[in-house]
């Protein structure tokens, strides 16, 4: 993988934070000494892409908090329920998992099974002759 360079990097963190802190593209570009079309192309490369990412998450984790309590009172305030699903999603309250479990203790006689799904077979095959 090519290491980015540290003009690259000081685009990367202008870039990650909110309103680009301020900047304009251009103004970004020409902190690093380069056009705004070398800062497009920047973009474009999977390896500046992912130290992007990486920013704009170490930016925003410290608000994280602030974004739950946010979805909770849209959820409350407006009634919406997509943000409600989302709030119990981000608590963990909510999951899109399922969680199957036997009651009784009894263990599934398999070989019962497989004797009844021979004989539903045979009788399905002497049906159709």
């Amino acid at each position: 993988m090519a290491r980015l360079t540290a003009d690259q990097l000081v685009a990367i963190e202008w870039l990650a934070k909110p309103k680009k802190g301020g900047k304009t593209y251009e103004e970004i570009a020409a902190m690093c000494g380069v056009t705004a079309r070398t800062l497009e192309n920047w973009r474009k490369k999977p390896e500046f892409d992912a130290e992007f990412r990486r920013a704009v998450k170490r930016v925003n984790d410290v608000r994280l908090p602030e974004l739950v309590e946010s979805l909770a009172e849209i959820a409350i305030t407006d009634r919406n329920a997509a943000m409600a699903k989302l709030a119990l999603q981000v608590g963990g309250i909510l999951t899109d998992s399922v969680e199957v479990t036997t009651k009784g203790g009894d263990e599934t006689d398999v070989e019962a099974l497989r004797l009844r799904l021979e004989a539903l077979k045979r009788e399905k095959s002497e049906a159709a002759e």
